[in-house]
């Protein structure tokens, strides 16, 4: 499918920024859960994060801190009020994946980019900052009032935007926040980026991209070395 939106929306975290949300964990937890052990802590840190947002807004820092608590708690493992600050002031930190600085840089030039991010206000400038990308508009979570994948927080970008989703390609890594609600939504086209946190799942009309580059094919965009050569 090759198909010029109006607006693309994007996912941040996962999507465009290396997601380390469980490498953090991970580092942070060495010392009071055994490795063997780890995989199943990990998974229920991700499971609790989820669970976290599906209700009414609260602040992201609360969604780490409540997440990793009942994790600890499920886990019988000891719980420090640090631990949450720790993996929080840690997202400011992480970078783009491969690919996507470029890639969006040229996708920028014909067609309007968005961000709509289970965020704060004051922690997604220091992500968007390491794209180097420039965005049309940035939406959070907070400003939404809603996280994804609540239908709410898109249709606040929608309500900003001007635009409907079926003149809209929405880019995401996860399907549990993002793919379907944008499917029930009718995005006009989505694409699902294969990181490997999660798995594919068929029928929500989306189109799976091992490579980040292969974006700008699917909206008619030509990189800079097609380009040339």
């Amino acid at each position: 499918m090759s198909f010029k939106p109006k607006f693309i929306s994007f996912d941040c975290y996962g999507t465009l920024i290396n997601f380390e949300m469980g490498p953090t964990a991970r580092r942070l937890f060495e010392d009071r859960v055994p490795a063997d052990r780890m995989p199943a802590f990990l998974h229920s840190f991700r499971f609790y994060r989820l669970d976290e947002v599906l209700g009414a807004f609260k602040p992201f820092f609360d969604v780490v801190a409540n997440s990793i608590q009942r994790t600890c708690h499920a886990h019988g493992v000891e719980y420090r009020p640090s631990d949450a600050t720790a993996i929080y002031d840690a997202v400011k930190t992480w970078q783009p994946h491969p690919h996507v600085v470029e890639t969006l840089q040229a996708i920028a030039q014909q067609i309007p980019l968005v961000i709509l991010s289970n965020s704060m206000v004051d922690l997604i400038p220091h992500s968007v900052a390491h794209l180097k990308a420039p965005f049309h508009a940035v939406y959070t979570a907070e400003e939404a009032d809603a996280y994804k994948p609540r239908a709410q927080a898109f249709e606040y970008m929608f309500d900003r935007l001007g635009c409907g989703p079926e003149q809209m390609v929405h880019v995401s890594s996860s399907f549990r926040y993002d793919h379907m609600t944008a499917f029930d939504l009718g995005f006009k086209g989505q694409a699902f980026i294969d990181r490997g946190h999660e798995s594919w799942c068929e029928g929500y009309g989306v189109q799976r991209l091992a490579d980040f580059r292969q974006l700008a094919e699917m909206v008619g965009v030509a990189l800079p070395a097609q380009r040339a050569g």
